[in-house]
């Protein structure tokens, strides 16, 4: 009944692109009149646009492209699942394999660092003030979206640091701190005013309300679904933000067992399993479905695989085992009604889902208020669909202050 999947191949990062090894990929692109790659990128980023200019060796007007159409250009460029995108759409597809869109990508964005190209800048002072609430990709790319237009722009963040799930949710092998911090600092170079430390309660919103031309929501989803069974309250059971945000930030302070069990099938679970592996824990994931039902991407689950992480599928945790207290193992079911499982751990991380804060809920979009990123839809989304729905809500403000104006 269970299956467990171990990859016998080590899987080594890919080696990025230098200035010939971009030239080449460049290269292949068949210059497509209507091309399907821009069509196929939800933030609307162009890479048939880019990829031109970098055939024609113009890396500057590449990685202007990216950065004007693309505030997270860098994160994106490490995260995005091009393979279900724009390399999916690539006409290239048809005769052998898709453009490397992705490494391209940041190979620019790396240029653009390197040379110290800037191409955002505040517009003409409007009159106008924005409040955006959360500091995560939708709500910064509203924000550097309205700067550029002459609006007086300031974001609010509760945490220390600006960046929402890109800076405390996502491991940093996949996504180094240093590229989320260089795509916020390209955010704050329009003249957007980052205020971190400043919880915003529903009570001050209504002022703000009142304060600000508009407001602009996007505080993500920060609670961690859990499992109601027995010992769910014991010493050593985790929810994955909790565990992520140790991880990346507060590593002295990290609790981490020595064998360590991830229960769910998403990106995020695959991030779990591998910061406990990577940080010395014997690590297992458990998820109810099937591999191929499972939606992290697949490049994850090979990842993970390849560290020796096994994946066992098709058992849901019944109960969690303890003594003293303290998490022992935990015990599950078969999705066929008969199988059962059995694990001695020492700690359970439960990577099932991530919900709004209670007090969040009850925001909804009305008059000068606007809402977007997770918190619209009410489940984790790509990076990429975060910046398309921030320059969505961005036009939308622009278009009823035009109005109003």
């Amino acid at each position: 009944m269970s299956k467990t999947i171990i990859s016998p191949y080590a899987c080594e990062p890919e080696k990025g692109y230098d200035y010939r090894t971009a030239l080449e990929e460049a290269s292949r692109c068949l210059l497509c009149y209507d091309a399907p790659c821009s069509e196929g990128c939800p933030a609307g980023t162009d890479p048939a646009k880019f990829i031109r200019s970098l055939r024609f060796k113009n890396i500057y007007g590449a990685a202007e492209t990216v950065r004007e159409n693309n505030p997270f250009g860098g994160c994106c460029a490490n995260v995005c699942p091009y393979d279900r995108q724009c390399e999916e759409a690539c006409s290239r597809c048809g005769i052998d394999k898709p453009i490397r869109i992705g490494r391209i990508q940041k190979y620019l964005v790396e240029q653009e660092k390197e040379q110290n190209m800037c191409f955002v800048k505040p517009g003409e002072p409007n009159g106008k003030k924005i409040a955006c609430i959360g500091s995560g990709p939708a709500s910064l790319t509203c924000a550097r979206e309205l700067a550029e237009q002459g609006y007086d722009v300031t974001v609010f963040e509760a945490k220390e640091k600006p960046g929402g799930m890109l800076t405390y949710g996502i491991l940093p092998s996949r996504l180094p701190q240093d590229i989320v911090d260089f795509d916020i600092e390209q955010v704050e170079k329009a003249g957007v005013k980052i205020v971190c430390g400043h919880r915003v309660e529903i009570s001050e919103l209504e002022e703000m309300k009142k304060e600000y031309d508009a407001v602009f929501v996007g505080v993500g989803l920060w609670n961690s679904k859990t499992v109601d069974i027995p010992g769910a309250d014991l010493d050593g059971v985790e929810d994955a933000l909790t565990f992520l945000c140790a991880a990346r930030t507060d590593t002295a302070n990290l609790k981490l067992g020595k064998k360590v069990v991830v229960i769910g099938g998403g990106d995020v679970a695959m991030d779990c399993a591998s910061t406990a592996k990577q940080l010395g824990a014997d690590t297992a994931i458990v998820y109810r479905r099937t591999i191929e039902e499972a939606p992290a991407d697949f490049e994850e689950v090979s990842s993970v695989m390849s560290m020796g992480v096994p994946i066992i599928t098709q058992f849901s945790p019944v109960e969690i085992l303890g003594e003293g207290g303290k998490v022992v193992g935990f015990t599950a079911k078969g999705r066929d009604g008969e199988s059962s499982l059995k694990m001695a751990v020492d700690q359970i991380v439960f990577a099932i889902g991530q919900s709004l804060e209670e007090d969040c809920a009850e925001i909804r979009e009305e008059d000068n208020v606007y809402v977007g990123g997770d918190m619209a839809y009410g489940r984790g989304r790509t990076v990429v669909e975060a910046v398309s729905d921030g320059k969505k809500a961005a036009f939308k403000i622009m278009d009823a202050l035009g109005k109003e104006g």
